[in-house]
């Protein structure tokens, strides 16, 4: 069994991935700010170290990576890490301290679609901030791979899914305006033909993918790989597939960009162009040869466990 650090321990993965791991022995340490619990209770965490450090301070002192290395971790994973200057420190601390060091990226790195399901290997186009500071992280970190032998793994999540936050919803956002619209089988606006895709995946299944991630060392090591449902939704199929989950027949009307920007909430539409311009639909037969990774729910499933949640701890009104 190992020792294993993981940085953002009480987030969306770290909830799930931390009793994995204590479960299956490892001694687990996790770091965070310390200003949140896990999403869900688990008495796993009775088990776990904790350790408060807030990275942004100790990166700016350039301290985060010692401080890291000095926890002894046999794995280290990653899961806030968001600018290349940030992933410098801490893996230039690491390298020859650690077995192996994994990194949550996101499908984001892609950019636009050109070929769907779009593989990891494909020449990646990157647009906005978020998706070109990933993309040259993985640059980065698959480059210290080759030519110094690091060895890291890094895990491409979709819109992550699970109880105790809201889903990325049917219009491409995250008001949850949207399943009460739907809820009470009022009539959902759509973009364009509602024929965009999003691409989600549960926390539970990304922290599965890690565990296979670090069980298959020997092949996982200097790859990338996908962490999403078997199958992208669009935009259209997903908003119907939840209008008869609430048991209402489906509502859609459909309006071209800029009438539906000006339907919404600015943030609201903001939101969904990030999401519909890249219209992500990604492959994971990389993940399924290679680790033999095979995600528990579909795209829908996990939505439904999510507002389920939502809907059972009175954080969504009908």
């Amino acid at each position: 069994m190992a020792r294993i650090v993981i940085i953002g321990a009480t987030g969306h993965i770290g909830t799930y991935l931390v009793p994995r791991l204590v479960r299956a022995g490892h001694d687990v340490v996790a770091v965070s700010r310390g200003a949140a619990q896990p999403y869900l209770p688990d008495t796993a965490w009775n088990q776990v170290e904790r350790v408060t450090i807030d990275r942004a301070a100790a990166e700016a002192n350039g301290d985060f990576g010692r401080a890291i290395a000095d926890l002894k971790g046999d794995i280290v994973i990653d899961n806030i890490c968001f600018t290349l200057e940030s992933a410098q420190q801490l893996a230039e601390t690491l390298i020859g301290k650690v077995r192996h060091f994994l990194h949550i990226g996101t499908i984001w790195t892609h950019g636009f679609s050109e070929v769907v399901p779009t593989p990891e290997d494909v020449t990646k186009r990157p647009f906005g901030d978020y998706g070109v500071q990933k993309a040259a992280i993985e640059d980065y970190l698959l480059g210290l791979a080759r030519r110094d032998d690091f060895p890291v793994t890094i895990i491409h999540p979709g819109h992550i899914v699970g109880q105790g936050w809201s889903p990325l919803n049917p219009a491409g956002h995250f008001d949850n305006a949207a399943f009460q619209t739907i809820a009470r089988g009022e009539i959902l606006a759509l973009p364009n033909f509602g024929m965009e895709t999003v691409h989600h995946i549960h926390a539970d299944d990304i922290a599965i993918l890690l565990m296979l991630a670090m069980a298959n060392w020997s092949v996982s090591v200097g790859e990338a790989f996908h962490a999403v449902s078997p199958g992208a939704v669009t935009l259209r199929g997903y908003a119907e597939a939840m209008y008869r989950w609430f048991g209402k027949e489906p509502s859609v009307s459909f309006h071209t960009w800029e009438d539906w920007k000006s339907m919404q909430k600015p943030e609201n539409a903001a939101a969904t162009w990030e999401h519909i311009a890249r219209s992500p639909n990604a492959s994971i037969d990389k993940g399924r040869r290679l680790l033999g990774y095979a995600p528990r729910y579909t795209s829908l499933e996990a939505v439904q466990e999510s507002v389920s949640w939502l809907l059972g701890n009175g954080k969504l009104a009908l």
